[in-house]
């Protein structure tokens, strides 16, 4: 079937089982409704617990109970017309937001707003970062609390006793998180970045064909304002929200901005409290606890692989061109130091601490040790300091955005030189640059393939724990290469048959996936 006639056909879910379980749906409702609350009364039982010595033991029974809790009121919720609500296949499934109050090392409590967007589930199970961040948006506080008053005028028809009770209390929580949020106690959290982020996932394991769909999360905090075990109580009360969410064939989170193999091995010992050891449940572990070998290297190894395929595709090869790097992060350094492995001629790179540039090409392998030392490239003997404002227009072959998005915009797009643009980061450019960069022959590989290294080898991992069978790195590096070169003549034969450029046709073809899985589910119109 052609992947016009399948797009076209996918439609919202008339009838029919909708596609996650009818437990979840009870769960999510409840839990939208009556966490604040409990939070609430959790936070004032810590602060007791905490102030008489107790806090770590009983704190951690106090959450089990309050999610006991919950579980039981879903219960109560089966057959309430509530759980008959129908969802569209191809918009987000899920969307689950909930408070974290955690004990500081000082003796005060501290809020947190965390959150999971689950997208697409058609082909396997929903894969996606949980990122800690400061700025990962605003204004879903004052939703939820909106939300809440509106689902009590809902209960409140329904007439019981019980139902009017919770309806009371869902009023009073929604006062309660206004007061809060004019008075700036909840960290604040947008969606609609992260539904972006997550639908993004979906596209991206569509277009490497691994079977997964898309999702993605977090915690608005600033993670270098906490210190450690800070850090790691909030992970596990976030998860303690979240375990009944995410699971081995159900959602397995991963690393992104602000999180690590740490992060995840916190997730793992927490959800495996409540479902048993469960090395699968997250991907970007700690080798020790199941993670794969050559997965800290697989995002800038899968950007190195996706240029070798780009410029073979263009009859040129790596060797002897000249690369300009944005960001020296994980994806940036590990990509820079393949690149120049390979041949090619590194000409300048930006951090956050500032940009160099040398157009005999730049020692990456001094440029490592030095960023290491010295927590940034500022100071590097080995080039001359740059604007990194300037970065971005250097003269050179290929341009790697490897940092934040919407740095390539109509600003700055006409005075980009660069032949070739490899999308390490995601969505760096804007769709007004992408139009002015396309007129003037700029070939852009994007992002939904360029970065998918890093999700095909949490595939590996995925596999890898399931079967209880580790590989060894060579194999792990073989295979992402398999992987990602098939992907990219997939990509290819979609832009052939559409006559289209390399976006487009790797959006039609993650799409084009998605949509015969959904058909072939039977989720269709």
């Amino acid at each position: 079937m052609e992947a016009d006639s399948i797009a076209s056909s996918v439609g919202p879910v008339a009838t029919g089982e909708p596609p996650f379980p009818y437990r979840t749906r009870c769960l999510v409702f409840v839990r939208v409704l009556l966490y604040p609350c409990c939070c609430f009364l959790e936070a004032q039982t810590l602060l007791l617990l905490h102030s008489s010595g107790w806090c770590v033991w009983f704190g951690r029974r106090t959450r089990s109970l309050w999610d006991r809790f919950i579980v039981e009121v879903c219960v109560w919720f089966q057959g309430s017309r509530f759980c008959e609500w129908e969802f569209p296949a191809a918009v987000i499934l899920l969307e689950l937001l909930v408070e974290c109050t955690i004990p500081k090392d000082d003796g005060t409590l501290a809020s947190f707003v965390g959150f999971r967007v689950q997208h697409d589930n058609a082909r396997g199970p929903m894969k996606g970062g949980i990122r800690f961040h400061h700025e990962v948006g605003a204004h879903l506080s004052l939703s939820l609390s909106l939300q809440n008053s509106l689902l009590c005028s809902v209960i409140w028809q329904s007439g019981t006793s019980f139902r009017s009770m919770i309806a009371t209390v869902s009023v009073c929580v929604g006062t309660m998180l206004l007061l809060c949020i004019t008075s700036g106690v909840l960290n604040k959290v947008d969606p609609d970045e992260v539904n972006a982020l997550a639908q993004l996932m979906t596209w991206k394991t569509a277009v490497a064909n691994i079977p997964y769909g898309g999702a993605k999360g977090g915690i608005g905090c600033s993670p270098g304002e906490l210190t450690i075990t800070e850090l790691e109580r909030l992970t596990r009360v976030f998860t303690q929200k979240i375990h009944d969410l995410i699971g081995i064939h159900t959602d397995v989170p991963a690393p992104d901005m602000g999180t690590n193999p740490q992060t995840m091995a916190w997730i793992l010992d927490e959800y495996s409290k409540f479902h048993g050891y469960s090395p699968a449940v997250v991907t970007g572990k700690p080798v020790d606890l199941g993670g794969s070998l050559g997965r800290d290297a697989a995002t800038g190894r899968g950007v190195l692989f996706a240029t070798e395929a780009l410029l073979a595709d263009h009859g040129k090869s790596i060797k002897d061109h000249r690369f300009v790097i944005q960001g020296f992060g994980n994806v940036g350094s590990w990509a820079a130091q393949l690149i120049s492995d390979a041949g090619g001629k590194v000409v300048a790179v930006s951090d956050v601490s500032g940009a160099i540039k040398n157009p005999k090409g730049i020692d990456i392998e001094k440029l490592l040790k030095h960023s290491v030392e010295n927590h940034g490239i500022r100071g590097f003997n080995g080039g001359e300091s740059i604007n990194p404002g300037s970065l971005l227009t250097e003269d050179c072959d290929v341009l790697i955005p490897a940092a934040l998005g919407g740095v390539i915009n109509r600003e700055n797009a006409n005075d980009i030189r660069a032949k070739f643009i490899i999308e390490a980061a995601n969505h760096p450019t804007d769709p007004e640059a992408d139009e002015i960069l396309s007129k003037k022959g700029v070939v852009i590989l994007p992002d939904i393939y360029a970065n998918s290294g890093g999700v095909t080898v949490s595939y590996f991992e995925w596999v890898q724990n399931i079967q209880g069978f580790m590989w060894d790195e060579d194999k792990v590096n073989a295979e992402l290469k398999t992987y990602m070169t098939r992907s990219f003549k997939d990509m290819k034969e979609m832009c052939r048959t559409h006559e289209c450029d390399l976006r487009m046709g790797a959006f039609t073809l993650g799409v084009n996936r998605v949509a015969r899985a959904t058909i072939l589910r039977g989720w269709e119109a």
